[in-house]
């Protein structure tokens, strides 16, 4: 023992550990397992239990303890006369346990005797509970050690909160019948003495019996506590003033679990009303600050009753009553905001138990439901300490933010139930709000944010409809959001907040055209694109653009005032550099909406031509001088200034391109070709930056995207313009799937008028597709997730679809070209590839259309444009893709898209059929059917069906004949 002792010391949190070098603490370590696990199980005891006896150390205590439970639970100690050892010497300990003694060391002993019990009661050892109970009158130390084993025993096995074995289960109920039936009430007699008696002399220990108490009344005769000894000394502890705090807490706890004890409805109202005649004050605000969790539980468990039994019952009448008179303690607990002594969540979940129930709120109830909105907007509110991090928003203020916003949800939530119940109310409550915010120099950041944040939810309940015509307060509520200036709309919050409002509500100006010149005051001046923050600054442009789209006719009377509001603001973004923008805004916040909201606004028809022009001229002038002057200075500039430069021009090209959103082909190439000529120059511009900057790919991907535009709104007539060819230098992965986008946009728009261009530019872009997608650029493995195989997944995505747009809107003579015929090969080998055993079906649907095109476009019956493309599709397509990939039992014809692909490969052959004739059947059902196994009745019946005019006739016949052959799992046939 001497050397175990030493060692456990070593190992442990000792002086003697600290003094010690890791190797030595090692060697104790192992030295210590070696006992525990490699000791005969009675030697462990022995072992143990004098150390337990002997040692002076509680870090030897707690070992022995430890291994004791250790060798319990792995059933190590199984012998009777060991098992009586050991409950005899704890029962013994835990009787003659000092409260003196360190709380781990209680713990951990009551622990052991709670798995000794679970193990043996009442079986084997029936009198646990009566020999563990102090005598009268009871001491601090061994009513302690009672409560621990109490507690234990719930933690590990009796408690139903926590998922449970049904070997738990089992043994929890044997445990409970059994005390049940020996010695509950000599237990809960300790439990009222062990209060009454030592709240003065020792409250912890007191407490520690109570919350044992607590844990035990959902499943003992609640009478034994509910009664008039009991009940009226847990609410005098509770509510003395010279109760300590932890058993003030303990007492509040026992008559929460009384309140919830299960039931029948009317047994439980006579249980809250015995509550509240035992308590006269329980409604009193008094009560709601020092018994919280007893309050909420019994509102809660009153309201309950009442839905059960309902209005009409007497029990449910009185049950509402009761639920009433406690309601002000409620609120008050509610209001106190103290995170220690109140459940936020059980207060909200009564709450909203509370105003669901409501149908037509009577007087009384909407006063109880202004009551509850206070708690909502108490509770939503921000901490003041935090109001300087919340407008940097920095590290602590962004976390602070995340913590509202989670804790906001059931909040909300709440508010919407009392605005579907009680409207007029609602409205009323954010009136006063508004009222003290805007009436008051001193208003608070965190009242003016809650204020608005409730108008702003409060616009997600009432219908659009309602915010349109203003029906109720909102015809009043919303011109006093639009005209407000709050003495502190410079913080971040109250800023977004007011912005966001703003933009819920701003259907109404659609109604009342008289405050359009209110909502363009909200975002233009400094409450929104010229806010002092840059982050509200560039928010409120976004909201501007969609204020734009919703109201774009009501505003041309302000076109000027408007564009004249903008001037800095759109010189500043086309100024100050890619690099600039945060990256803690979300893409849709960069600052270019401002720019798409102006095109809107310009682009709308009913502004004349030549103001339309002169608008446009303003804007597209100045932008086009920068773009000039860029490319010429970085011809002289060295390499960093350059790219400097190059970050200036794409914010000045998101600029044009945002703008040009406002404009369609109608107009710029119909109605008003001048402004087509405006934009054609912009273009001309533009394209100048591809021939200064080759191989900044950020600038090309904003060129190629004001292309993309630009294809858009001139149509045919920038075919000419389009630079495909300098658009391929250097690409690599990325920059194909950009390019081609773009070329599938043009064969998409133009259809075979973009032959010429793209026969002219097809062999490189072919030539450069073979080197990228070579052979080894897709490794198999976990390897193979990697950036740059995703890069070139969807490049051979773009590219099948490239290939599909091509054959669809009939380009496909494109591949016949003299100077494309050298990749025909390997485009015609990829495509079957990919149609037989591509893991993307859908990817494998495109390419069986595009054969299916090119059999359309290259086959008649008497010629064919591609010589030996026939053979190619009877011995390589039909068999490969129509037969032995759809034999595969990875092609499951469960699945919709599976079945789509498959209605393609029926409509293959029906085509092939119709332009090869012979040479399909001959191939297909005298050779390919044979050699897959197809009986030959089944394949006379194929040819048959072929012949048909019934395609849906066809396509459930071949699925069978599928299924059929593959039911015959010949182990000849290889199933790729």
């Amino acid at each position: 023992m001497d050397d175990l002792e030493q060692a456990i010391l070593l190992a442990s949190d000792s002086p003697a550990a600290a003094a010690a070098c890791p190797a030595v603490r090692a060697e104790a370590l192992a030295f210590c397992a070696r006992a525990r696990d490699e000791s005969p199980p009675s030697s462990l005891l022995r072992l143990c239990l004098s150390g337990l006896t002997s040692s002076p150390h509680a870090q030897v205590h707690f070992w022995c303890l430890q291994s004791l439970h250790y060798a319990l639970v792995r059933r190590r100690l199984a012998l009777p006369d060991d098992l009586a050892l050991l409950r005899s010497s704890l029962l013994s300990l835990a009787v003659s346990s000092h409260s003196a003694s360190p709380p781990f060391l209680r713990n951990k002993l009551a622990q052991l005797v709670a798995l000794l019990v679970r193990l043996d009661y009442p079986h084997v050892y029936p009198s646990y509970f009566l020999d563990l109970l102090p005598p009268p009158p009871p001491q601090p130390g061994p009513t302690d050690m009672f409560a621990r084993v109490l507690i234990s025993l719930d933690d590990d096995l009796l408690s139903q909160d926590y998922p449970r074995s049904a070997d738990e289960a089992s043994d929890a109920m044997r445990v409970k019948d059994s005390m049940r039936a020996q010695c509950v009430p000599q237990i809960a007699r300790h439990w009222h003495a062990a209060a009454s008696t030592l709240r003065t002399a020792d409250p912890a220990a007191a407490a520690v019996a109570l919350d044992a108490a607590r844990r035990c009344i959902s499943w003992i005769d609640v009478g034994l506590v509910a009664n008039d000894v009991f009940v009226p000394l847990l609410f005098d502890i509770a509510m003395s003033p010279g109760s300590a705090g932890p058993l003030a807490a303990a007492a509040v706890g026992c008559l929460s679990a009384v309140a919830a004890k299960g039931m029948d409805s009317r047994a439980k109202v006579a249980l809250l009303r015995s509550l509240l005649v035992a308590q006269q004050g329980l409604g009193s605000p008094d009560s709601g600050l020092k018994m919280a969790p007893l309050v909420t539980t019994y509102a809660a468990e009153a309201l309950e009753c009442y839905r059960r039994l309902g209005p009409s019952d007497a029990d449910g009448a009185a049950a509402l009553e009761m639920l009433e008179e406690v309601l002000t303690a409620v609120f008050a607990a509610a209001e106190s905001c103290d995170e220690e002594e109140v459940d936020s969540g059980s207060v909200l979940e009564f709450l909203s138990g509370y105003v669901s129930m409501m149908k037509a709120p009577s007087e009384k109830q909407l006063g109880h439901l202004g009551r509850i909105l206070e708690v909502v907007r108490v509770q939503m509110s921000y901490d003041p300490a935090y109001r300087g991090h919340l407008d940097a928003l920095d590290k602590i203020g962004k976390e602070e933010e995340d913590l509202m916003a989670e804790q906001r949800k059931d909040l909300v939530a709440l508010f919407r139930s009392i605005c579907r119940v009680a409207p007029a109310a609602a409205q009323l409550f954010i009136r006063g709000l508004l009222v003290t915010s805007l009436s008051s120099a001193e208003a608070s950041v965190e009242d003016v944010e809650v204020a608005l944040t409730l108008f702003f939810w409060l616009g997600e309940v009432v219908g659009e409809e309602e915010i349109r015509t203003g029906t109720g307060l909102l015809g009043e509520l919303v011109p006093m959001l639009l005209s407000a200036r709050f003495s502190c709309h410079t913080h971040r919050l109250v800023a977004l907040v007011y912005l966001e409002t703003v933009t819920r509500y701003m259907k109404f100006t659609q109604e009342h055209v008289q405050y359009v010149p209110h909502l363009l005051g909200v975002f233009l001046d400094n409450r929104g694109i010229h806010h002092q923050n840059a982050h509200v600054s560039r928010r409120a442009g976004y909201l501007f653009m969609r204020a734009v789209k919703l109201l774009k006719a009501k505003l041309v009377p302000y076109l000027d005032t408007i564009l004249q509001s903008l001037q800095d603001v759109l010189g500043q973004f086309t100024s100050m550099g890619w690099t600039n923008k945060d990256p803690k805004l979300p893409s849709s916040e960069d600052g270019s909406q401002i720019f798409e909201a102006v095109g809107l606004l310009i682009g709308i028809e009913d502004i004349s031509p030549e103001k339309q022009a002169q608008c446009l001229t303003a804007f597209l002038n100045p932008l086009c001088h920068q773009i000039e002057s860029l490319v010429m200075d970085a011809k002289a500039q060295g390499h960093e200034e350059s790219l400097r430069r190059a970050m200036n021009l794409q914010q000045i090209i998101v600029a044009l391109n945002m703008v040009s959103k406002g404009f369609n082909e109608r107009l710029v190439m119909g109605s008003r070709p001048a402004i087509g000529v405006m934009f054609k120059k912009t273009l001309d511009v533009v394209l100048q930056v591809l021939v200064s900057f080759p191989n900044v790919r950020t600038l090309r991907s904003k060129v190629i995207s004001f292309l993309h535009r630009m294809i858009e709104i001139l149509g045919i007539s920038v075919l000419p313009c389009i630079p495909l060819r300098q658009l391929l230098l250097d690409n690599e992965a990325k920059d194909m799937v950009d390019f081609l986008i773009l070329v599938n946009q043009i064969i998409c728009k133009f259809n075979s008028s973009a032959s010429g261009i793209l026969e002219d530019v097809f062999p490189t872009i072919a030539s450069r597709l073979s080197v990228i997608l070579s052979q080894d650029a897709f490794s198999a493995g976990p390897a193979s997730n990697t950036e740059e195989i995703r890069e070139l997944q969807e490049l051979q995505r773009t590219l099948y679809t490239f290939l599909h747009a091509m054959a669809a809107h009939d380009l496909s003579t494109i591949l016949l070209a003299p100077s494309s015929r050298q990749y025909l090969e390997t485009i015609m080998q990829l495509l079957l590839f990919t149609s037989c055993s591509h893991k993307d079906i859908l990817l494998r649907k495109a390419c069986v259309q595009i054969f299916v095109k090119l059999i359309k476009d290259w086959c008649t019956n008497s010629e064919d444009k591609l010589p030996g493309f026939r053979v190619f599709m009877i011995e390589k397509f039909a068999t490969g893709c129509c037969l032995y990939s759809v034999l595969d039992k990875s092609f499951d014809l469960r699945d919709a898209n599976t079945l789509v692909l498959f209605g393609e490969i029926v409509m293959a052959q029906k085509i092939m059929y119709e332009r090869f004739g012979e040479d399909f059947i001959v191939n297909f059902v005298t050779k390919g059917l044979p050699e897959a196994h197809c009986p030959p009745d089944l394949a006379e019946q194929y040819f048959q069906k072929l012949q048909g005019n019934d395609i849906k006739a066809f396509r459930t016949f071949y699925q069978s004949l599928i299924e059929k052959i593959r039911q015959q799992e010949n182990g000849s046939l290889v199933f790729r």
